[in-house]
């Protein structure tokens, strides 16, 4: 969970440091556990209060039949298994392939004039503070990455996300999102991993470097990453969850069918 060092429980993770609870539990599977039942509560509520604000023209029964209960054929649990993580690879993988792919274009270009503006402003910072050759690299990557498409996209729209802590790219990552949630984490990545190519830093130890150039603080600190979590437990739902719920009831037979 957003860690600053290469180990996935280690002791400087910026929303929840690992410790164990009780000796068969620990604070991170707690807090994402808290998150989930935060998304119940919160869906009830909505219910309650959308029930007494909206009225239906007319009632409709959910009837959902349960099936026997036995003890379950592990050849089909497999084969079930095999199919639904099939199924969210193909159908799911494709949106995040695309909208990595997507991602890097506008990431990688961007107007010819700007982009080398952004390239020799940043040499001539690098040269006058006598940076290494991978700290000079690095300073290109994030200068001609803030004059790309998706900088420039990113700049329009921080306005808006600033008083949640977020900064543009941050923004980017979460406009991606909408196409499905999955896609955040490859955004975060594709925007991330521009700079150097013998740089090896992982994902999560990039995002703890990243600093406010207006504070000095880091950019994500507990408040922002909380932040994030409980964005995504709030936030409208992909594209393809809706177009399924802003299906209309079907009328056939003199019944009404709820899909």
């Amino acid at each position: 969970m957003f860690c600053s060092n290469s180990r996935v429980y280690g002791p400087d993770c910026i929303v929840v440091p690992y410790k164990p609870v009780w000796s068969v539990l620990n604070t991170q599977g707690l807090a994402f556990a808290a998150l989930y039942v935060l998304g119940v509560v919160a869906a009830l509520f909505s219910g309650w209060v959308f029930k007494r604000i909206l009225r239906a023209r007319m009632q409709s029964f959910f009837v959902m039949e349960l099936p026997s209960y036995r003890n379950p054929d592990w050849r089909s649990v497999w084969r079930n298994m095999r199919s639904k993580v099939g199924a969210f690879i193909t159908e799911a993988g494709k949106i995040i392939l695309i909208m990595s792919i997507i991602l890097w274009f506008l990431a990688s270009f961007g107007p010819k004039a700007k982009m080398e503006g952004a390239r020799e402003e940043a040499r001539s910072a690098a040269v006058a503070s006598n940076f290494s050759e991978q700290e000079r690299d690095n300073l290109i990557a994030a200068q001609t990455l803030e004059a790309s498409y998706a900088g420039i996209l990113g700049k329009v729209i921080e306005p808006v996300i600033t008083p949640l802590g977020y900064d543009w790219k941050i923004g980017i990552a979460l406009i991606s999102a909408f196409a499905a949630r999955e896609v955040f984490v490859g955004s975060m990545a594709t925007i991330y991993s521009i700079g150097s190519e013998e740089d090896e830093f992982r994902i999560r130890e990039h995002l703890a470097k990243q600093v406010d150039v207006t504070t000095g603080k880091p950019i994500f600190n507990h408040s922002t990453a909380f932040s994030l979590l409980l964005f995504f437990v709030f936030a409208m739902q992909c594209m393809s969850t809706l177009a399924v719920v802003k299906k209309k009831p079907e009328v056939g037979n003199g019944r009404l069918y709820n899909l």
